[in-house]
């Protein structure tokens, strides 16, 4: 078990997963530093919203600031010396990146660069962070396995989280520190981003606006996603916060943290209808409009789960059934629509 009476630095602490994984330590007993930035790539009252739960405990402390500031970051290191390091800062988003390239490079290059010497310069004993299914590219094996290759990334914000990766190993391998990263396949749930599909879906159907599906309209060759509950990602980082790379021959390892089960995309879509139906009391269906596939998007993510597994005794399970359902009953009260 982690020692309670040390500190968890988390980035992105008022993000989507950096919420849910800082507010379930904090129930657990653990001290947690969260910084963010609280940029406004989203909805800033979200960002808010989830930060003033995490102000309920006692035990968390709030930072506001961006990891790109070196300077200010090893102040926060100097201060808490925290002994666990979760990165989840970064700039998300695989088309912003095509219209935007230059806050990626800031934050998921520069930004994790300053967390690595923050972690050289002061010693701790695990590091975690965010890396993404994206790095898997075009691959045509499925499912995707942590050993194949990843050298044709097809976004920037692929490559930023490739070059993480690769930085991670790097400090790993010269300076001793153990790192985890992980390879997250499209996150879902409540009080999640509104630039996700789900989400957004939602969101413009309320608005009394078309969703646009960019698969060309084709049933047969429609897209997949291996669609992972909040719930589960976090349940994962939990366990591997307890585990850090301890092997002779490097203390730098990946995982892919996915559901393991690809849905077609209009499957999910119909799902997401009938879960908003239900928490409405109505029959939803939303107006579609079909578009081509946009640069930097891929046709199927698909996470092997076998390494995550064995090396903690844990997969996610929640159907997209379940979880849909969890995220349309919040978003039906969070916005009290109907």
């Amino acid at each position: 078990m982690l020692d309670k009476s040390k500190e968890i630095l988390i980035t992105g602490a008022a993000g989507f997963i950096g919420f849910f994984l800082s507010q379930k330590l904090l129930m657990q007993g653990y001290k947690v530093i969260g910084v963010d930035n609280l940029n406004d790539y989203y909805d800033v009252y979200l960002k808010h919203t989830r930060l003033e739960q995490l102000k309920e405990y006692e035990t968390f402390t709030f930072i506001k600031e961006d990891i790109a500031n070196k300077a200010q970051l090893f102040d926060i290191f100097a201060k808490f010396k925290p002994r666990i390091v979760v990165n989840l800062a970064a700039q998300a988003g695989v088309r912003y990146s095509i219209i935007n390239p230059d806050v990626y490079v800031q934050t998921n290059i520069i930004g994790f660069y300053n967390i690595l010497e923050a972690c050289r310069n002061y010693a701790v004993d695990h590091l975690v962070y965010a890396s993404s299914s994206s790095v898997y590219g075009n691959n045509k094996k499925i499912p995707f396995v942590e050993t194949d290759f990843v050298d044709d990334p097809v976004s920037l914000y692929a490559a930023t989280k490739k070059a993480n990766e690769l930085m991670a190993h790097t400090y790993s391998h010269l300076y001793h520190i153990p790192a985890t990263g992980l390879r997250f396949f499209t996150v879902y749930g409540p009080l999640g981003r509104p630039d996700m599909a789900y989400f957004s879906f939602v969101d413009q159907y309320f608005k009394g606006e078309p969703i646009k599906i960019f698969n060309n309209g084709d049933m047969n060759n429609d897209l997949y996603r291996d669609f992972t509950y909040i719930d589960d990602i976090i349940m994962g980082i939990e366990r591997l916060l307890n585990n850090p790379p301890s092997d002779a021959t490097t203390s730098h390892k990946i995982f892919n943290i996915g559901n393991n089960s690809p849905e077609k995309l209009m499957t999910f879509i119909e799902t997401l209808e009938n879960a908003l139906s239900k928490a409405a009391g109505r029959v939803i269906e939303f107006n579609k409009v079909y578009e081509p596939i946009k640069p930097g998007d891929v046709p199927v993510t698909y996470a092997s789960t076998d390494l995550l597994q064995k090396t903690i005794g844990f997969k996610p399970g929640t159907s997209i059934k379940v979880g849909l359902q969890k995220f349309v009953d919040w978003y039906v009260d969070y916005y009290g629509v109907k």
